[in-house]
C-alpha cells in the first residue's frame, strides 16, 4: 500500500482544488469553442450565400437578356434608317418605294414590340438588382453579427488560457513541493477516475457523495495514519482529517 505523510496527503486537497479550477477551464474553453451561435450563424450564412449567389445569376442572366434585347432593337433601327434613307431619295419604280413603305410600316411594329420587350427585361433586371442588394445587405449583416461574436469569444479565450497558463504554472510549483511517490500515485488516480483525492468527511466521501459502509469504514480505520487509502465507489484517494470518521 502507498504511504505518504498525514500532513502531505492534507495537501493533495489544495492539489486537487487546483485540478478541478483547471478542468473548470478546459469546459469553459470548449464551452467557448463550441458555442451554439457561431453554428447558427455559419448556417445562416450559408443559406444567405446560396441565396445571394442566385440573386447574381438571375442579374447576370437579366443583363445578357437586356444586351439581345437593345441589339435587337438597334438592328432593327439601323434597318429602318436605311429604307427610310432609300425612300427619301425617291429613286426607283413606284410599286418599289409602295412596298418600301410598308416594309417601314412592318419594322416601326416590330420595333415597338421590341422597345417593349426591351422595357420588360429593364424593369425585371432592376427588380432583380433590389434582390439582390438585399440579399447582399443580409449577408453582410450575418457576417457583421459573426465577427462581433468571434471576437466576443476570442476575448473570452485569450482570458481563459491566460488563467489557465497561471494556475497551470501554480500547479506545477505546488506539486514539485509534494512527495513525489504520492504525487504519482494521485497522477494515476486523477487520469483514471477524473477526481484524483478528496475529503473523507463523518464518514462520507467527498469524492462519490455516498457514505460509507461500516465495513468499509472498519477497513480504513484499522489502515495507518499514513496509509493511503482510496474511495470504494469513485477510487478516488480518501484524505483524512481529524473528522473523517
Amino acid at each position: 500500500m502507498a504511504k505518504a505523510a498525514p500532513a502531505e496527503q492534507l495537501k493533495l486537497l489544495e492539489l486537487q482544488g487546483l485540478d478541478a479550477r483547471l478542468k473548470g477551464l478546459t469546459n469553459r474553453r470548449r464551452t467557448l469553442e463550441n458555442d451554439p451561435r457561431i453554428k447558427d450563424l455559419e448556417a445562416a450564412l450559408s443559406v444567405a450565400n446560396g441565396e445571394l449567389g442566385a440573386a447574381k445569376v438571375a442579374v447576370h442572366d437579366a443583363e445578357a437578356a437586356l444586351k439581345r434585347a437593345e441589339a435587337d432593337v438597334e438592328q432593327v433601327a439601323s434597318r429602318i434608317e436605311r429604307d427610310e434613307a432609300r425612300l427619301n431619295s425617291g429613286t426607283g419604280l413606284s410599286k418599289d418605294l409602295v412596298a418600301l413603305q410598308k416594309d417601314i410600316a412592318s419594322l416601326n411594329k416590330r420595333r415597338s414590340d421590341l422597345e417593349d420587350v426591351e422595357l420588360e427585361v429593364m424593369e425585371r433586371l432592376d427588380s432583380l438588382r433590389e434582390r439582390q442588394a438585399a440579399q447582399q445587405q443580409i449577408v453582410d449583416d450575418i457576417q457583421g453579427s459573426f465577427g462581433t461574436i468571434r471576437a466576443e469569444l476570442d476575448a473570452a479565450l485569450a482570458e481563459v488560457e491566460t488563467e489557465a497558463a497561471g494556475l497551470g504554472a501554480q500547479r506545477t510549483g505546488f506539486a514539485a513541493g509534494l512527495d513525489s511517490a504520492m504525487v504519482a500515485v494521485y497522477e494515476k488516480t486523477l487520469a483514471k477516475r477524473g477526481v484524483g483525492a478528496a475529503r473523507l468527511f463523518h464518514g462520507t466521501s467527498e469524492a462519490s457523495g455516498m457514505k460509507l459502509s461500516p465495513g468499509d469504514l472498519a477497513e480504513i480505520k484499522a489502515a495507518a495514519a499514513d496509509d493511503i487509502v482510496f474511495c470504494p465507489d469513485s477510487g478516488a484517494i480518501l484524505v483524512r482529517s481529524d473528522e473523517w470518521a
